[in-house]
């Protein structure tokens, strides 16, 4: 909760490579960290041109834990969290909302969380995390709407929305997981689009998934420690919706409608048709108020949530 409540001028992201590496020394996972360089190397260009606005270097977080004790047949889960320390909306600069815009890398403080929840109680399972983090910010150096950028998975992208930033960090990180790591499941957790919280509030997360088992896994996983998600759909109807002329996809369909969907479309894109992937939007669920607080902070959704399904996966 601390990472998303603190200030983005101390929460950047070199501040979150550096407490990986304090969590996984202290409680046993592993932690490397790709800077600007290390990335351009790598062809994370998705990745790159989100955080090239910023003065805080961009930093590619990939963290690996194994039960100490061998374990045969041990189950392999890839975790993806978005880490925007914070989101101006770049060049599509917000009109709104700015304020709370610390929060936008919760998905990417679950994926810490977790994995420190998950190397402290030794689970029985073999976890990769990956968490691009990175500040959406406004500069001469900021990326433009209606670039086209390569990606980490080799197709190109036409920008329609600089402020729809969060999948296109996430599409790297998801082809990365997918082409270097090959776990037998993926979970990606993202403070992603206002759509989701303008369908379900404050009231749970959306789900995207084309796999039954997970969907169940997950669901069942939240109900039980109050952290509660609902599926929307994947359909290939919504397939045009990003489509692009000048590109092979598209960050944004240009249109008010179905943004949750469009989003996780964009993100399906990039999984290489992995057959155990979910998608988990938190946008209406990662930060709000209570009767407890003087003012809106961190929820931690996610976090029990993922060691729990991964305890019972």
């Amino acid at each position: 909760m601390a990472l998303v409540d603190l200030p983005p001028n101390r929460v950047t992201p070199k501040y979150l490579t550096e407490w990986a590496v304090d969590r996984g020394s202290k409680y046993g996972f592993k932690v490397k960290a790709l800077g600007l360089e290390a990335c351009e190397i790598e062809g994370l260009e998705a990745f790159i041109s989100v955080g090239k606005g910023s003065q805080n270097e961009l930093q590619f977080i990939i963290m690996s834990y194994e039960p100490n004790t061998p374990i045969e047949n041990l189950k392999h889960v890839g975790l993806v969290g978005k880490g925007i320390t914070f989101d101006t909306g770049g060049l599509n600069i917000k009109t709104a909302g700015m304020l709370d815009m610390k929060c936008d890398m919760a998905g990417g403080a679950a994926v810490f969380g977790a994995m420190q929840l998950i190397a402290d109680l030794q689970l029985p399972v073999k976890v990769t995390a990956i968490v691009p983090c990175a500040e959406n910010a406004v500069s001469s150096k900021s990326f433009l709407p209606s670039d086209v950028i390569k990606s980490y998975g080799g197709a190109t992208i036409e920008i329609i929305d600089t402020d729809a930033e969060g999948r296109l960090i996430l599409a790297d990180g998801l082809a990365y997981m997918v082409k270097n790591y090959s776990p037998e499941y993926i979970v990606d957790i993202a403070t992603l689009t206002g759509s989701s919280m303008g369908t379900f509030g404050h009231e749970c997360a959306a789900l995207f998934t084309n796999n039954n088992t997970v969907a169940t896994a997950l669901q069942k996983a939240g109900d039980s420690i109050g952290e509660r998600m609902w599926p929307l759909p994947l359909w290939e109807a919504y397939n045009t919706d990003i489509e692009s002329d000048i590109a092979d996809v598209r960050n944004y369909s240009g249109k008010p409608l179905a943004g949750a969907i469009t989003a996780a479309k964009f993100l399906e894109y990039f999984t290489q048709g992995h057959k155990a992937w979910a998608h988990l939007d938190i946008a209406g669920v990662a930060f709000g108020t209570d009767e407890f607080a003087k003012s809106k902070h961190a929820t931690a959704y996610g976090v029990q949530l993922l060691a729990k399904f991964i305890e019972n996966i």
